[in-house]
């Protein structure tokens, strides 16, 4: 298998942080090119979050994507199928995935997955987000990004 990342947690579609990199993991994944370490939480975590967000279930979105079309396109299917948050509602979700893993209940998991990664000291590392970049060998961005 071929493996490669997908696209960065802080893409937008729609204004909404990380659904263009869910999209994209489903897309990995039907075609086979997933890395294997992502396969166990496919569907979960951040992915589970945002599906939740939006009121629909990962399978559903996978099914869709499946049948081809523009992440503007299934995030419109979303929101039609689900719910269609309003700009508020997209400001709290995208400020929580932009803070999760800084001074909350995250922060010991960041610590510990740092460690694991052998970066246990990076200082520059302050986020879930930015673990998920600097991984994928992606500088981590300005948290106003």
């Amino acid at each position: 298998m071929n493996s490669r990342f997908p696209r960065s947690p802080y893409d937008r579609e729609g204004g909404i942080l990380f659904f263009p990199r869910m999209l994209d993991k489903i897309r990995l994944f039907q075609g086979g090119e997933l890395p294997e370490d992502y396969h166990e939480n496919f569907g979960k975590g951040f992915d589970g979050g945002l599906c939740s967000f939006l009121h629909v279930s990962h399978g559903d979105v996978a099914e869709r994507v499946a049948e081809g079309g523009s992440d503007a396109e299934v995030l419109e299917w979303c929101m039609e199928r689900g719910r269609r948050p309003t700009e508020g509602d997209i400001f709290l979700w995208n400020e929580f995935l932009r803070k999760c893993g800084w001074k909350d209940r995250f922060a010991e998991r960041l610590r510990t997955r740092l460690q694991g990664l052998g970066m246990g000291g990076r200082t520059d590392v302050q986020t879930m987000l930015d673990l998920i970049e600097v991984d994928e060998g992606r500088p981590p961005r300005d948290a106003g990004a």
